[in-house]
């Protein structure tokens, strides 16, 4: 007897994660047949050597013990201590535990986040491109992505003008990814106060992923954006994953600041979501005072002669050799968003390149159209690897690319 199929809910069909999707699923097929390949696809600190700070594990295991029960929807006290103290060091006023809410990863509390504010139809501002987890959330929250650009031409920062432009009746959030993933732009203070006029002048709620706020390079700045808020209801979050290398700990948090009247009702719901999961993950709560109040590890890596920045500076170097490609330096974060030539190469398409590399060169990157982007000659590739295996990756990526020149080239003969 036939039986239909358990149907799955009809927006997921509008949900993308190349990131983790048919490429890397054919990249594990790969693997298990003996291929050896270079994956850069995931910004993935362990995956690449890296480890978190003996400070960090040492406050866990001093602490395993007292972590079998739950402990409060919020986080451990301690924890949400450190966070409000650090915010209160940026100039984030009313920062206390109680508007601190730990979550498993950020990416967690993005959906929670989302989860309270959406009704169906209403709109959530993004960055073009954006991190997609954004995107996936507010779609699978009944909400509707509307996108603003942030182009190589202006160093991939967003336009204040069009971003105003796009605010409807139904907008409630505006989105900021700064650092940014996918092109490792950091935003002046300039610019986001004019973001924060905006929001103030239609009621928007802030939201500013900020989980890269300690990776920056060649003199690039942080600033914060809840201290330009004030009194606007802003939602800050940051986590142990990146800046402190402890992605499989999944620990991050969020910040909620703002006038209390116009928050009040927010923190009850986003208070709730976090109840009905009951906590977060209990062991990696205990790093987080010692990640926050103990010693710089992050700066070292982003020095000159640190891994991060000669990864970088390789990725740099080997866009600038090249004959087919571009690039925004990043001047943050983990990842460099390199455009591809589309008058040396007409026809390019992104995915079928990566498809193309990952086959041929056995490298694995990420399609720049999984961003969110209405272009299609841009990938992603993360700076975690070795300097040498960059180089490497590049010259495999040249080769591919002159191939693609080459075929081009004996169409237009014939």
């Amino acid at each position: 007897m036939n039986h239909p199929p358990v149907p799955t809910r009809a927006r997921l069909g509008e949900v993308r994660y190349e990131i983790r999707g048919e490429l890397a699923r054919r990249a594990r097929e790969l693997e298990a047949q003996g291929r050896r390949l270079i994956k850069l696809n995931i910004g993935n600190p362990g995956a690449f050597g890296f480890r978190a700070p003996e400070h960090l594990q040492r406050a866990i295991a001093e602490h395993l013990a007292e972590s079998d029960p739950y402990t409060h929807q919020q986080g451990l006290p301690a924890a949400r201590e450190a966070i409000a103290a650090q915010h209160r060091a940026r100039g984030v006023h009313g920062a206390t535990p109680e508007r601190v809410f730990v979550g498993n990863g950020v990416s967690e509390l993005i959906d929670l986040s989302l989860r309270a504010l959406l009704n169906p139809g209403d709109e959530v501002l993004l960055p073009s491109p954006d991190y997609p987890l954004w995107s996936a959330a507010t779609i699978l929250n009944d909400g509707r992505p509307v996108y603003y650009r942030c182009e190589a031409g202006n160093g991939f920062l967003p336009d204040p003008d069009e971003i105003e432009s796009l605010v409807s009746s139904r907008t409630r959030a505006l989105v900021l990814i700064n650092p940014n993933n996918p092109t490792g732009a950091s935003y002046p203070r300039a610019l986001l106060e004019r973001l924060v006029a905006i929001a103030a002048k239609h009621d928007l709620l802030l939201m500013a992923d900020e989980i890269y706020d300690g990776i920056l390079y060649d003199g690039a700045a942080f600033q914060p954006l809840a201290p330009l808020a004030d009194d606007l209801p802003c939602l800050s979050f940051g986590g142990l994953s990146k800046v402190h290398r402890a992605c499989g700990w999944r620990v991050g948090w969020a910040l909620l600041s703002g006038d209390p009247l116009r928050i009040g009702e927010y923190h009850h719901a986003l208070d709730l979501l976090g109840a009905l999961r009951l906590c977060a993950n209990v062991p990696g709560q205990f790093a987080v005072a010692a990640a926050l109040t103990g010693p710089d590890t992050i700066t070292a890596l982003t020095a000159p002669g640190g891994r991060l920045y000669e990864s970088r500076r390789a990725v740099i170097d080997s866009c600038a050799a090249s004959d087919f490609l571009a690039l925004v330096p990043p001047q943050g974060a983990l990842y460099a968003f390199p455009a591809v030539d589309t008058e040396a190469l007409r026809g390019f398409d992104d995915h079928r390149f990566a498809v193309e590399l990952l086959e041929e060169e056995d490298v694995l990157i990420v399609p720049g159209s999984s961003f969110n982007v209405p272009y299609r000659h841009h990938f992603r590739v993360t700076l975690l690897p070795e300097a040498d295996t960059v180089r490497e990756v590049f010259r495999r990526i040249e080769r591919a690319l002159a191939r693609h020149a080459e075929r081009q080239t004996a169409r237009h003969v014939a």
